[in-house]
């Protein structure tokens, strides 16, 4: 059965998926958290992609309109945006979570370093000074955040800013086997650090692949500074662990129940962090 919601998107879809009625569209659900629902809908060859976010997912349009549209970004086309919901171009049916490859990793650097080369000016969405705001509203934080913030000031003033997709995860890149993209962007912000090649590091090695070709081929890809490359990843996983653990307190434990079981590996994965960069 499909969402009652889509009635408030149904004009869109129709126009482009061409189907006669919503009873005629065959509905697949990709995705349900607390938060946000995915669905792709078909019709004959033509499929789109309609999302409902709310609260940290509701802001997709708002990407969409600050950066992936003006930058020209990797991204589904947006085909319609309305309170919250989207429709989206159907980019593929693969995800490198369902093949996880050691190409489709690499293929993800590309991917990465394509959109670390759109040249974005501020604001910083994550400013040196946000260190201490959120380990003070987290509250569970008991060791020393003063390197991050110093390694932030540092990234602020000698690194590119670049766009932060926020959740560059193997779920969401897609592939329709020719191109690759990235799909899911709410989180979607500006700042001088590669938390998005962390993020993609840290779950090709949790798969049992080898760091150093996929952050080697982002360096040559992206032209990079190998030196500055390995301090931006530092830096981009102790504020991808500091936003995950705020994320858990403040909206998580409400929204996916069993989100409170993250907060422990995150403390520890953080403080390592931080010892890495002291």
């Amino acid at each position: 059965m499909l969402p009652a919601w889509l009635s408030h998107v149904d004009g869109p879809v129709l126009r482009a998926t061409e189907a006669p009625s919503i009873e005629a569209l065959h509905g697949e659900l990709l995705r349900q958290w607390g938060s946000s629902e995915v669905w792709r809908l078909s019709y004959g060859l033509r499929s789109v992609i309609v999302k409902r976010g709310t609260d940290s997912q509701s802001g997709e349009g708002t990407a969409y309109e600050r950066f992936v549209i003006p930058l020209g970004l990797p991204a589904p086309e947006l085909i319609h945006a309305e309170d919250g919901m989207l429709v989206l171009a159907d980019v593929g049916r693969v995800t490198l979570e369902q093949e996880p490859s050691a190409e489709g990793f690499l293929a993800a650097a590309e991917l990465l370093a394509e959109i670390r080369s759109r040249a974005v000016s501020g604001p910083s969405g994550f400013p040196p000074q946000r260190v201490k705001e959120l380990a003070d509203r987290i509250e569970r934080i008991s060791f020393d955040v003063g390197p991050l913030t110093e390694a932030l000031a540092a990234l602020h003033r000698d690194a590119p800013f670049g766009v932060v997709h926020g959740d560059f995860v193997p779920k969401n890149l897609v592939t329709d086997g020719t191109r690759w993209t990235a799909v899911d962007w709410p989180l979607a912000y500006v700042a001088p650090y590669l938390s998005d090649l962390y993020t993609l590091v840290r779950d090709a090695t949790a798969l049992g692949h080898d760091r150093g070709p996929i952050v080697a081929h982002y360096v040559e890809i992206a032209g990079a500074d190998p030196f500055l490359v390995d301090r931006q990843l530092l830096a981009g996983g102790a504020c991808f662990c500091l936003l995950a653990l705020d994320f858990v307190v403040t909206e998580g434990q409400r929204t996916i129940p069993d989100s409170g079981s993250w907060i422990a590996p995150l403390l520890a994965e953080l403080e390592d962090l931080l010892d890495q960069l002291s």
